[in-house]
């Protein structure tokens, strides 16, 4: 299976992941797309949509702290 990574914001997300923004300070980490397809994961993506909106000059930002996020993550 394919691990979250986080990547300095220069590099672009490598084919078959994409890039979400997780807590206070906006980490950023690379996600694989098949994650898309998770229910846990798509309801934290519509819980993002709610809060937050859709700003493609922000990114994807998700409404979790870190460890949150490592929970959802390491359970898929």
């Amino acid at each position: 299976m394919a691990k979250v990574r986080a990547m300095a914001r220069r590099e672009t997300a490598p084919r078959g992941y994409f890039v979400v923004y997780v807590g206070e300070c906006r980490k950023r980490f690379v996600v694989p797309t098949f994650y898309l397809k998770q229910p846990a994961f798509t309801q934290l993506l519509d819980k993002a949509a709610e809060e937050y909106g859709f700003h493609p000059d922000r990114g994807i930002v998700l409404p979790c702290d870190e460890a949150t996020f490592f929970r959802l993550t390491n359970s898929i």
